[in-house]
């Protein structure tokens, strides 16, 4: 059992005063599973080693861009390498282009894609670019679906703004949030409804493919298509925010995955390798009219640093080798199939919900289809679980609104000592 984490609880209350709230990303600082945050010294492979040299076995993967696992050898060599000639130039390289070529080649739907260093960055630019080509202002998104912090994203937003309590941000002007429309995730009835009133104004429906930030929520069958649909008949645009699917549920992402093919794709995350690196990209037509080609202005110093595409280079050299996914696939239905059998016995409500090698665990006894079916799952269960598990060497997402990842370095080992771990702590949850 892992009882002492002082000197995180002294970096944290040192962090507090120069950092709002002590950390840089607000569900890192756990409040809402009732802990305090763990600071990190190092990682290996699937653990975590925190600053009292307490190790854990890592199911956040930094988010989940880490889908080789910590520190990968090939990965960090890479980046050696390119540090040694430089850390950023302010000018084109090699290694931005052979990367872009590489996206180019695994993601169904993306003919030219733009480099951006932020999850964020590639949606605000994706909707820009939407908007500019459609000449229209409106925005589709759905509730509980995260697409980084830009103003017109924080309509019922999840992941962050769900784990704090608050239904979007002060600081977003009416003027802009009324130009996002935002609708029940996996109901098509209320999308088409949309279309019949506003269709003609709508520049683009975003949507995360597989919803991750309100926890793994898949989408229904006919769903997908039902959106591709709906804009090609108005004129819309479809955007795919494959920040987190993107290489996660197949190597070109969920688009090959559910044979969907957006007209634009904003990927994050494992096309960084672990570094800051995001990008967005589509349909050849659609990304010329970006500047200098075309009018529509979008910038970043560090866009494509030479640090972040040579581990994004990296990372999808080795995951498009044989068997990659058949592995994944493995290692997660182990893992999900036994923290369901273990909570079963004891009695647990819990409803796991899985696509590929991410997923999340809610302690309801109803059906996890949206953003309301996730709101009713409990909370206080998920942030004792987490607090159990964390004691015994396993760290989870601290929010019930997050996902889990499995990465290749996860062990058998790891799978059987988490699931054993979690038999404890469903035992301790059913004497309660």
């Amino acid at each position: 059992m892992i009882e002492d984490i002082k000197k995180s609880e002294a970096w944290f209350l040192r962090g507090q005063r120069v950092i709002p709230g002590g950390v840089n990303s607000p569900v890192r600082a756990a409040r809402s599973v009732g802990s305090l945050p763990l600071f990190i010294l190092k990682a290996e492979s699937s653990h975590l080693y925190d600053l009292d040299g307490n190790a854990y076995i890592d199911y956040v993967m930094s988010w989940g861009p880490l889908i080789l696992g910590h520190a990968h050898p090939r990965v960090i060599r890479a980046v050696k390498e390119a540090a040694e000639k430089g850390t950023s130039y302010g000018a084109p390289t090699p290694g931005e282009v052979e990367l872009a070529e590489k996206i180019v080649a695994l993601v169904p739907s993306v003919e030219m894609v733009r480099l951006v260093s932020s999850g964020t960055e590639a949606t605000m630019s994706a909707v820009r670019l939407a908007r500019a080509y459609t000449r229209r202002s409106l925005i589709i998104k759905f509730d509980g679906c995260y697409h980084g912090h830009g103003d017109g994203f924080l309509v019922q937003a999840g992941s962050g703004v769900a784990t704090l309590g608050i239904p979007g941000s002060p600081g977003v002007p009416e003027e802009i949030a009324s130009l996002t429309l935002s609708l029940p995730y996996n109901d098509l009835e209320k999308v088409e409804e949309a279309f019949k009133k506003v269709g003609e104004r709508v520049a683009a429906v975003i949507v995360e493919p597989v919803a991750g930030n309100m926890g793994v929520v898949p989408p229904k069958p006919g769903f997908l298509e039902g959106l591709r649909d709906l804009t090609d008949r108005y004129g819309s645009l479809l955007i795919f925010d494959e920040v987190i699917t993107g290489f996660r549920v197949a190597l070109g992402g969920a688009q090959e995955r559910f044979k969907i093919m957006p007209d634009l794709t904003c990927l994050g995350k494992i096309v960084g390798g672990g570094m800051p690196l995001a990008a967005y990209g589509g349909k050849r037509e659609i990304m010329r009219h970006i500047a200098p080609e075309g009018p529509v202005y979008q910038a970043g110093t560090l866009s494509g640093n030479p640090l972040a595409t040579a581990a994004g280079w990296a990372v999808l050299n080795l995951l498009s080798e044989k068997g990659i996914y058949e592995a994944l696939e493995e290692k997660s239905a182990f893992l999900f199939e036994g923290l369901e059998e273990r909570a079963r016995y004891f009695g647990i409500p819990l409803r796991t919900t899985r696509v590929g090698s991410m997923g999340s665990l809610f302690f309801t006894q109803e059906e996890i289809k949206d953003y309301e079916s996730v709101r009713r799952a409990s909370t206080e269960t998920y942030a004792r679980f987490y607090r159990e598990m964390r004691r015994r060497g396993v760290y989870l997402a601290p929010s019930a609104f997050e996902a889990l990842f499995v990465s290749l370095a996860h062990s058998a080992e790891d799978l059987e000592r988490t699931v054993s771990a979690a038999g404890e702590v469903f035992g301790l949850l059913a004497e309660k």
